[in-house]
């Protein structure tokens, strides 16, 4: 695996989905860097990616209420560990669980093991709050996939709350999750 700067040099055979993740980018003048890889669905298969991108890999969870009127897209470092009781109680939204996979294509065009920050691009009426663990903030890069899963990107964080999220239209909730390590979670996705 190899970290080069910025967007593939040929996008022939890559997703329609992920060049709009490049284009935005770029358009917005964001500098970022760029693994390519074997499809990571788990965080654990994202560990040898962690070491090459040297920034914070989050874990993206797309959470529902259980009417599945209310979405969230949850940021959280990938060694924490998620409680939905105590996630819930902090938003004041009761029952939450993992949205459907029909729901994270509708919402966010992405599928399961692709959930990224970036595809709240796709969230053109703003359906999906984003809340975003407040240790995500400490770090100066972090990691996500450009709404898919054979690449990973290393993003400066500032950049994120300063130019990406304000051109996507979305504003992060911060939330604060207890700072437990995770061990091993068989539902945990990207």
């Amino acid at each position: 695996m190899e970290l080069v700067n910025g967007r593939p040099e040929d996008c022939t055979g890559r997703l329609p989905k992920e060049v709009r993740c490049y284009d935005l980018l770029d358009s917005l003048g964001v500098p970022y860097q760029r693994i390519d890889h074997e499809a990571a669905m788990t965080m654990e298969a994202c560990a040898a990616i962690d070491r090459v991108l040297d920034a914070t890999i989050c874990k993206n969870l797309l959470l529902c209420n259980r009417q599945r009127t209310a979405f969230y897209l949850l940021m959280l470092p990938g060694g924490k560990v998620f409680k939905t009781s105590v996630l819930s109680k902090e938003i004041g939204s009761s029952r939450l669980s993992f949205a459907p996979p029909e729901d994270m294509e509708k919402y966010l065009d992405i599928t399961p093991g692709s959930v990224s920050v970036l595809g709240l691009m796709n969230d053109h009426d703003n359906q999906v709050q984003l809340l975003m663990d407040e240790d995500v903030l400490q770090g100066e890069f972090f990691g996500c996939h450009p709404c898919i899963n054979t690449s990973s990107l290393r993003i400066a964080t500032r950049d994120l709350l300063e130019k990406i999220l304000p051109a996507m239209g979305h504003s992060p909730r911060i939330v604060t999750l207890p700072k437990e390590e995770h061990t091993h979670d068989p539902e945990s996705r990207t």
